[in-house]
């Protein structure tokens, strides 16, 4: 997962959870405690996510993360990004299944969608 992927993915979750923890993030998201970390720490440098104490809450060291209002339009730039990336992908995908859809049918097989299977 690229860094820009894993901005995004964090900037999304806390968007939806923001009283996640830097584990329960890092579980999440698939990385290590390490990298949930670097990640914040990056987007919090950038002015993207502020950490609040939460005021009531026993845990001192208990924060909630909020995406500021340049973090929400960083995230929606990103989300284009990220959609128009993956758009890309799929095409990709979908022109290489059909290349070897093709390259099938030219050999004389079946394509796998209409293949039945033998008692």
């Amino acid at each position: 997962m690229s860094n820009d992927e894993v901005h995004f993915r964090v900037m999304r979750l806390l968007q939806e959870h923001p009283q996640l923890t830097q584990r329960e993030l890092a579980r999440h998201l698939g990385v290590s405690l390490g990298k949930a970390n670097y990640c914040l720490k990056a987007l919090t440098e950038k002015g993207f996510v502020k950490a609040e104490n939460f005021r009531r809450s026993d845990n001192k060291l208990a924060y909630a993360y909020l995406l500021t209002p340049v973090g929400i339009e960083e995230k929606a730039r990103v989300t284009v990004a990220f959609l128009r990336r993956k758009m890309q992908e799929f095409e990709a995908l979908k022109t290489e299944i059909e290349g070897l859809q093709t390259m099938a049918d030219e050999e004389g097989r079946i394509r796998p969608s209409t293949a039945r299977s033998e008692p």
